[in-house]
């Protein structure tokens, strides 16, 4: 077995930091990203992900982090960790895997080992990147080098399950480098290692995690509409509902982030290429994507019942999940633009999130001096820590003496909030 692994990571985000770091402990490892910015802060040991701490960076003493592509000459395994996101038609955008492998391309030797942990589905390993590696080198997988996927699992913002707990699943062009990517990655997985069947079988188990999650909180999400309706509290529904065993108790909310939200559009597409018509995965993508704008219309009508309009609300929360300062495809802009096109001057408040690169993003300013004012509506939409953390009164201080309390997850009790999904 080959065990003089030289690795490349592509890309230093949310997946890839913590397994160059895992690696760097273990093997010669070059942590390789474009941004100048964050190789920079990441050679100085800060992570502003918050994903990898100081100590752990310390520790990883075989990991150099580099912008130079030249480096890559050094290495035999390239590990693809780049985002996989969709345009604005909702179709894959593989803008920037295309990217990561016409690198890995100028770089490519005989015998080397390419894995893609990045999000695709079934096909785009073999059918897509191998043969756009073939084409600019005329090497061959198999014969001249060989192609792996392992999907990651990471969970920003997840303190218990991080890169070592979650069991890693790993798939090969050919049995040679399975054998190769057993042995590095049970190096750094504690939880242990899954072969899957083929590449495709890997990458489709990936795409249906997230797809599976999607369509049973659209569940919820359509449950919390018609219990609206009816008057009827939807988590004392799910709390009673759960006392049966079978139960899956999901919680009704805005569906965002770089997984849930984006990979069913992924299977979809493969779907209807194959004349499948993913009818479900839609039906649960289109109601997940309208609760933004639900949310928006309760707050909007519940203000029209106090006789306010135009009214100053403020929205604690800007990243798509409590705790994680990832902001990737954040459902609660959409919330925030919602409620303008309503009429409301509106305030967003985020303190896990850089306002300067938010406001690149979506043209919209974090403001966190907000203290000294009181709201016609404040919106608890993330339940960071730091907030929760302030109690109710805090929150209800904010409020003037009309002012409502819309707890969109029910991070408090019923009776201390006006609305809450």
């Amino acid at each position: 077995m080959k065990k003089d692994f030289r690795i490349a990571v592509i890309g230093l985000g949310y997946v890839g930091l913590p397994l160059a770091t895992a690696f760097g402990r273990e093997f010669y490892t070059i942590g390789f990203d474009i941004n100048e910015k964050r190789v920079s802060q990441l050679n100085k040991l800060v992570d502003v992900t918050d994903e990898v701490t100081y100590e752990e960076l310390s520790k990883a003493n075989k990991l150099n982090f580099t912008y130079d592509e030249n480096k890559l000459k050094e290495c035999n395994v390239f590990i693809v960790t780049v985002p996989t996101p969709i345009n604005t038609d909702k179709e894959p955008d593989l803008s920037f895997l295309k990217e990561a492998t016409l690198l890995i391309s100028k770089y490519l030797k005989k015998n080397d080992l390419v894995i893609y942990e990045s999000t695709v589905f079934p096909g785009v390993t073999d059918d897509y990147c191998g043969k756009l590696l073939t084409e600019k080198t005329s090497l061959k997988p198999d014969k001249d080098f060989s192609l792996g996927y392992s999907p990651e699992r990471i969970n920003p913002g997840d303190k218990n399950k991080r890169l070592k707990d979650i069991i890693k699943v790993i798939s090969a062009s050919n049995a040679k480098a399975l054998e190769d990517m057993k042995f590095m990655y049970e190096k750094i997985i504690e939880a242990g290692v899954y072969s899957a069947e083929t590449i495709k079988t890997a990458e489709a188990a990936k795409v249906i995690e997230n797809t599976q999650r999607d369509v049973n909180i659209g569940l919820i999400n359509e449950f919390s509409k018609i219990f609206k309706k009816l008057d009827i509290d939807t988590n004392a529904v799910l709390e009673a509902a759960s006392t049966k065993w079978n139960f899956i108790n999901f919680k009704p909310g805005l569906v965002g982030g770089h997984c849930i939200g984006i990979d069913p559009y992924y299977l979809a597409h493969i779907a209807k290429e194959n004349d499948v018509e993913p009818k479900l995965i839609l039906s649960a993508r289109e109601t997940n994507d309208d609760m933004s704008h639900y949310c928006a219309e309760l707050v909007h009508n519940s203000l029209k019942n106090q006789k306010i309009d135009n009214a100053t609300i403020l929205i604690l929360g800007a990243t798509f999940k409590e705790n994680c300062p990832d902001f990737r495809n954040t459902k609660i802009i959409d919330l925030f633009n919602s409620l303008q096109e309503l009429g409301h001057l509106v305030q967003l408040s985020d303190i896990k999130v850089d306002a300067e690169i938010f406001f690149n993003e979506y043209k919209v300013k974090i403001n966190n001096n907000f203290s000294d004012n009181k709201y016609d509506a404040v919106i608890l939409a993330v339940p960071h820590k730091e907030y929760v953390d302030k109690g109710y009164e805090y929150f209800d201080n904010l409020k003037n003496e009309k002012g409502l309390l819309f707890d969109l997850k029910g991070i408090f009790p019923k009776e201390k909030s006006n609305l809450r999904l």
